[in-house]
């Protein structure tokens, strides 16, 4: 299997790691990638950023709960 993190994981696709990734196994290597996207453009004086763990997404959220967050975009 592979190592990651001080979990070992086994050969073959693993669909979600703890730490929200999609990884590949073999015998050789690992190759992983993110399962979330990152928020890049938002007002970051109205707005803030929580990780959500069980969705492995990120939400945007007002910092005011009576405001909204319209426009975000994400890489």
């Amino acid at each position: 299997g592979c190592m990651l993190h001080g979990k070992l994981y086994p050969f073959g696709e693993i669909e979600r790691t703890k730490n929200c990734l999609r990884c590949s196994c073999s015998r050789t290597e690992m190759h992983c990638c993110s399962l979330y996207h990152t928020p890049v453009q938002y007002d970051k004086n109205t707005c803030k950023v929580i990780f959500n763990k069980e969705r492995c997404d990120y939400d945007v959220v007002p910092i005011d709960p009576s405001k909204e967050c319209s426009f975000y975009s994400r890489v």
